[in-house]
């Protein structure tokens, strides 16, 4: 409701001016001068009639043209040309002028159009375009999941994505909220739909968006890359706002009423089950004919939303997820246990590490500088001969030749550890780490310890660092070497045949 009623008591009761009211009452000093003519043009004054409500103050200082003798549009047609781009109100009406020249004028035309969108529901009257987003979350509700063999219940967790045009829906069933399930929902929706919108909002879970802000909130890096992979953009609803992604907050609920609802009686087994199920009730739900407007979801879809979808990539996104790593003196970066080479120039520096299920990927300033198969037992090395120096002393001191000396400093046992060590290893590089962590040993437990913990691990053929370690932190290195049995003769006796009697 305009606030007609407190501009004119401000203006003639308490002869404010036009400014002064306009920051009163958080109007424009236009409107405010436009409410004082209209009153004047319409022969009021202050105090105005007690029996002059709001509702008839303003149809009289803004009367109503009777749609009677001018052409009245199709306003639902009108609306569903509004979501196609580039697509604006004022081109719809001169468009609706030419055909019509004695039709309303711009202004009533909006009036119409405006007062005619009132009777939608909410989410229907908000003006998205075509194609440009795709709205997802999880719903609050959860299914459960029975283990056949041990009877244990899990919660399912249900994402939705709501398309903004249409309406059109796509959903399924996940283990968790984990970002592996995150990302493959996504990818399988962007299949359901044929295509990907231009934007994809999402709430502020921890999957998706790695810290919340109002203005500049930071997406996780793998959810970052997804988007890259299929030419679409990440936009997160803004916290606590929930008319941001009214969408999708009215698509779980009608998800959760038409679809999980109706599987309430049902015990599912397995996942695949579960989303076996929910695609019949999806297929029913989008086809489901709306209450205040012509056609359904999926007739909406195909015509507004699925021309201007962007199209597939060639690929599917195959899920990856970012870590830091700094390189080594080895050259290598530790990444889940195993150890990958780099450039050696690369020493001490920090690098974005790309994981997927076959590979990995070294980026130096957002330049990929190694790729290897991904290794599948731990404490494995893969090193390519490209990626080491022609000559350690150019990048570094360290060499196996001066961890050799520095062993010698210790002792025997400790330089015959090093040694076998760095014979073990398909590059000696390779053995550098453990190497070092020997120095480290020596330096927390005492060079007398450590090479007495060398001698047992040569006596006992466990020869490595954590062997070594072990020993030094159970103290074994103070007890005596195992002594080797002295060969016990033959036992003589009567019943005994001996060797003698089989020859």
């Amino acid at each position: 409701m305009r606030r007609i009623r407190e501009v004119l008591r401000l203006k003639w009761a308490c002869g404010l001016g036009d400014r002064a009211v306009a920051a009163s009452c958080s109007l424009s000093r236009s409107t405010v001068s436009k409410y004082v003519r209209r009153a004047k043009e319409a022969g009021l004054s202050w105090p105005l009639p007690d029996e002059l409500p709001d509702e008839a103050l303003e149809r009289r200082l803004f009367p109503v043209e009777e749609a009677g003798p001018h052409f009245v549009p199709d306003w639902v047609e009108l609306h569903r040309q509004l979501k196609r781009k580039g697509v604006t109100l004022r081109l719809i009406w001169e468009e609706y002028k030419e055909a019509h020249p004695d039709g309303f004028q711009y202004t009533q035309f909006c009036f119409h159009y405006r007062t005619w969108r009132e009777t939608l529901d909410l989410p229907m009257r908000q003006e998205h375009k075509a194609g440009e987003k795709l709205f997802v979350d999880y719903c609050g509700q959860t299914m459960p999941i029975t283990d056949g063999k041990t009877g244990e219940v899990r919660a399912a967790q249900i994402f939705v994505a709501v398309l903004g045009a249409s309406n059109y829906t796509y959903v399924e069933a996940c283990g968790s909220q984990s970002l592996p399930e995150w990302i493959m929902a996504h990818v399988h929706a962007f299949q359901y739909l044929g295509g990907v919108p231009a934007l994809v909002i999402p709430d502020n879970l921890k999957a998706g968006v790695s810290v919340a802000h109002r203005y500049e909130p930071e997406v996780n890096r793998t959810y970052e890359a997804m988007a890259e992979h299929y030419g679409c953009a990440i936009l997160p609803a803004r916290v606590r706002k929930p008319k941001d992604k009214a969408k999708v907050e009215k698509g779980v609920q009608d998800v959760e009423r038409r679809i999980l609802a109706a599987l309430r009686h049902r015990t599912f087994f397995s996942l695949a089950e579960l989303n076996q199920a929910i695609d019949g009730l999806l297929l029913q739900y989008n086809e489901r004919p709306f209450q205040k407007l012509p056609g359904s979801r999926r007739s909406l879809f195909e015509q507004l939303d699925k021309p201007a979808l962007l199209p597939l990539p060639e690929h599917p996104y195959e899920y990856a997820e970012w870590k830091k790593a700094r390189v080594n003196i080895d050259y290598h970066v530790a990444v889940e246990g195993n150890y990958y080479s780099v450039p050696y120039q690369l020493v001490n520096q920090t690098l974005d590490v790309r994981i997927t299920i076959t590979a990995v990927e070294c980026l130096h300033k957002n330049k990929r500088v190694a790729s290897h198969l991904r290794l599948q037992r731990q404490g494995q090395y893969a090193t390519l001969v490209a990626h080491m120096p022609k000559s350690h002393q150019d990048y570094a001191e360290w060499t196996p030749e001066r961890l050799v000396r520095w062993a010698e400093k210790t002792g025997p046992e400790t330089v015959r550890v090093v040694e076998a060590i760095l014979r073990s290893r398909p590059h000696p590089q390779q053995g550098f780490r453990a190497c070092l962590g020997l120095m480290r040993l020596g330096k927390e437990h005492g060079f007398e310890r450590l090479e007495a913990a060398c001698t047992r691990a040569l006596a006992t053929k466990a020869i490595g660092f954590q062997s070594i370690e072990s020993i030094l932190k159970r103290g074994l290195d103070k007890l005596p070497l195992p002594q080797e049995t002295a060969e016990k003769p033959p036992i003589d006796h009567d019943n005994i045949r001996g060797p003698e009697y089989y020859r």
